[in-house]
C-alpha cells in the first residue's frame, strides 16, 4: 500500500493541524510516513497545502500523483484536480468550497454542519476532516485520542472531548459511503515508529551533542531547530537567545564558545551573509562553532518559504582570509542528528567552524524511523577546564605539530586566556611580522585540513555495482535518488552516490568513489539549483566533468513521477 494525501487551502485555516496529526497517527499504527509542505509567506490567505504519503514500506520522497486531495477551499481543487489518480477521491463540504459537486470521484462531507449540531467552534471542522481520511482509509480512530491530546493538552478536557466527538461524526460518515478497497490499509503489526522532520532533528543532535547556548535571529526556514531547543531549554539548561539579528547571533555564540560552553547559532542564507565577519573572527580565534544554514531561495529574501540548493559555494567559500571550515549536508534527519553530533565533535576537537547545511524541503519534510536510530554518537570535552594552572606558561595558539592548541577555559585558573581578531603570537598578542605569520597560517590551517580531511566520511554508494546510470547527489536530493534507484532497479542498471559530507572533500578510503563515477555509462548530477555548484565543486576537485544533470530551482522539492520522466529521458540517450 502505497497512498499520498494532499490537503489544501488559505493559510490560517488549519492545514498543518490536520496534516501533523495524520502524520502522527499513521506512524503510531507503524505505517511509513513522508511528508513535506508548500505555504507561502502570508499568515492569513493564499494557496498552501500539507502532503502526506503513507505507505507499509519506507518512503523517502514525495510523489506528483494523489490518492485524496482533501479541499479547504475550491481554489484547491481548481489548483490541484489534475494530480489525482483515476481512483482517487475528492473529500470536501460544499459550504467551505461555496460551490457544489456530483461528479463521482467527490466526496461531500459536511463539516461545518457538524461542528453547529455539535454546538462546537467552526475550527473544530477540522478534527472532522482527519476522522473522514481515516474512515476513507479504513483505519480505526484508537490512536485518535492519546494524539490529538498531544496537541491540544494546554486547551483544557472540554476541548479535547469536543474534538473526539467531531472526528467521531466525520469517520462514520467517510466509512459508510463504501471507497475503493484500493484506498485502504490493513492495520499494521507492529510497533509504531518514530516521526521526525529535519529540523527537530539538528536540534536533537545538538541536544545529544552538548549544546547549551543557541542564538539566532528567527529566519525561515531555520527557526524550527532554534523552537526545538526552546523547548528543552528548562529540563537540559540550555540557554536559548534570541538576538536582534545575526550580526548578534553569531558574536553571542563566539562569546559562549570562549567561555567554555558548547554554542551554536542558525540561520539561512541572507542570515548567513551577516556573519560573514564573526566567521572570519572564529576563524582567526580558532574557536569551535557550529552553525546550521537553512537553505531557501535567493537572491535577497527571494521566496522565503520555499526550497533550493542555492547556498552551496557561498557558503563553502564565505569567510575573508584563508582558515579551515567543515561543511556537512544530510539528506535525511537520521544523517541530521549524526552529523550534528559529528559537528559538535569536529569542532570542537580541532577548533574550527563547522557548518550543518540543509534546506526548506529537509528542513520540513516527516520521516518515520524505528524508535531507537541506529547511530554512532560522540562526546569529548577537549578543553582544559583544570582549576590549577601549573608551571608550565600557558600559551593559546601554541605551536604544535598537529595545528591544535590548549584550549582553556578562562575564569577557571590563573592562566590568562588572549584572544584577538588580529594575527598574534603564541600567547595571543598582536603581530605584525611575516614570519610569525607564516608560522600561525601554518598552524591553523594547513596542519589541521589534512587531519580534517581523514574524518570525513566517504559518500553512500546503492544501487547497482556496474552502472548504466548513476545519480549523483547532496543534501536533500537521496530521498528523491534513492526512490528513483529502488522504482527503476528492475529496468535498468542503476545506482546512486550521494555526499552527506562535502568539505573538506572526501578522499578515497574504503573504495574509490570517483572510479564508480568513471565506470558508469552516464553519470548525472542532480541539485536544486540553476547552476551546477556541485558539479562545479567536484570538477574543481576532482577534475570530472558531467555531461548530464538533472536541476530543479523554482523553489519547489523534486516529485517522482517527473523525476523519473527526466531519468528516462536520460537513459535513452545512453
Amino acid at each position: 500500500m502505497d497512498i499520498t494525501i494532499r490537503i489544501g487551502g488559505e493559510a490560517g485555516q488549519g492545514l498543518q493541524f490536520i496534516g501533523s496529526v495524520l502524520a502522527r497517527i499513521f506512524s503510531r499504527n507503524g505505517l511509513h510516513v513522508f511528508s513535506h509542505q508548500d505555504y507561502m509567506s502570508r499568515i492569513r490567505g493564499g494557496h498552501n497545502f500539507y502532503q502526506i504519503r503513507v505507505a507499509d514500506h519506507p518512503v523517502r520522497a514525495s510523489k506528483n500523483r494523489i490518492d485524496i486531495l482533501l479541499a479547504l477551499d475550491e481554489n484547491t481543487i481548481l489548483v490541484h484536480r489534475d494530480n489525482l489518480r483515476a481512483a482517487g477521491v475528492i473529500i470536501h463540504d460544499s459550504a467551505m468550497t461555496g460551490q457544489e459537486h456530483d461528479e463521482a470521484d467527490f466526496l461531500h462531507i459536511p463539516f461545518l454542519e457538524m461542528t453547529e449540531k455539535a454546538g462546537v467552534t467552526r475550527q473544530m471542522a477540522n478534527a472532522a476532516a482527519i476522522g473522514a481520511i481515516l474512515g476513507v482509509l479504513g483505519l480505526d480512530l484508537d490512536l485518535f485520542p492519546e494524539t490529538i491530546r498531544d496537541f491540544l493538552a494546554n486547551q483544557g478536557n472540554e476541548v479535547v472531548a469536543s474534538n473526539l466527538a467531531i472526528a467521531q461524526m466525520g469517520w462514520e460518515y467517510s466509512h459508510s459511503n463504501g471507497w475503493p478497497e484500493s484506498l485502504k490499509f490493513s492495520p499494521a503489526n507492529r510497533k509504531g515508529l518514530m516521526l521526525i522532520n529535519g529540523n527537530q532533528a539538528v536540534g536533537f543532535g545538538a541536544l545529544v551533542s552538548g549544546c547549551r547556548f543557541l542564538s539566532a535571529y528567527p529566519m525561515t526556514p531555520s527557526t524550527g531547530i532554534m523552537i526545538y531547543l526552546a523547548g528543552k531549554a528548562e529540563e537540559y539548561k540550555i540557554i536559548v537567545e534570541q538576538a536582534e539579528d545575526e550580526i548578534a547571533a553569531i558574536n553571542m555564540a563566539l562569546g559562549a564558545s570562549f567561555g567554555g560552553v558548547r554554542a551554536m547559532t542558525t540561520t539561512s542564507g541572507g542570515g548567513f551573509a551577516l556573519m560573514a565577519e564573526g566567521l572570519s573572527l572564529a576563524g582567526m580565534a580558532e574557536l569551535p562553532l557550529v552553525i546550521a544554514e537553512v537553505q531557501r531561495p535567493g537572491p535577497a529574501t527571494g521566496l522565503p518559504t520555499r526550497t533550493e540548493q542555492g547556498d552551496l559555494l557561498f557558503v563553502l567559500h564565505c569567510g575573508h582570509g584563508e582558515f579551515p571550515k567543515v561543511l556537512f549536508t544530510p539528506g535525511t534527519p537520521g544523517q541530521a542528528i549524526s552529523l550534528t553530533n559529528k559537528a559538535f565533535e569536529l569542532a570542537e576537537k580541532y577548533q574550527v567552524q563547522v557548518i550543518i547545511q540543509s534546506d526548506q524541503f529537509l528542513a520540513d519534510s516527516e520521516w518515520t524511523y524505528e524508535e531507537t536510530h541506529d547511530c554512532f554518537l560522540n562526546y569529548n570535552d577537549y578543553r582544559d577546564r583544570s582549576e590549577n594552572s601549573g608551571e608550565e606558561e600557558y600559551k593559546r595558539f601554541a605551536l604544535t605539530e598537529n595545528g591544535v592548541s590548549p584550549l582553556a577555559v578562562p575564569g577557571l585558573s590563573t592562566r590568562l586566556v588572549v584572544v584577538d581578531s588580529d594575527e598574534h603570537d603564541e600567547e595571543g598578542h598582536i603581530i605584525e611580522d611575516s614570519e610569525t605569520r607564516n608560522k600561525m597560517v601554518a598552524k591553523r590551517l594547513l596542519r589541521k585540513m589534512p587531519l580534517l580531511q581523514e574524518e570525513i566520511a566517504p559518500p553512500e554508494y546503492y544501487g547497482h555495482d556496474n552502472p548504466t546510470l548513476l545519480l549523483v547527489g547532496y543534501g536533500s536530493t537521496y530521498g528523491i535518488m534513492h526512490e528513483a534507484v529502488d522504482e527503476l532497479a528492475d529496468e535498468v542498471n542503476i545506482a546512486l552516490l550521494h555526499f552527506s559530507e562535502v568539505w573538506p572533500f572526501p578522499v578515497a578510503k574504503d573504495y574509490d568513489f570517483m572510479a564508480a563515477v568513471s565506470r558508469a555509462e552516464l553519470a548525472v548530477c542532480v541539485e536544486n539549483n540553476a547552476t551546477g555548484q556541485f558539479a562545479r565543486l567536484i570538477r574543481a576537485e576532482t577534475g570530472f566533468l558531467f555531461k548530464a544533470s538533472i536541476r530543479k530551482y523554482d523553489g519547489r522539492p523534486f516529485l517522482l513521477e517527473p523525476f523519473l520522466g527526466e531519468v528516462d529521458e536520460l537513459l535513452g540517450q545512453v
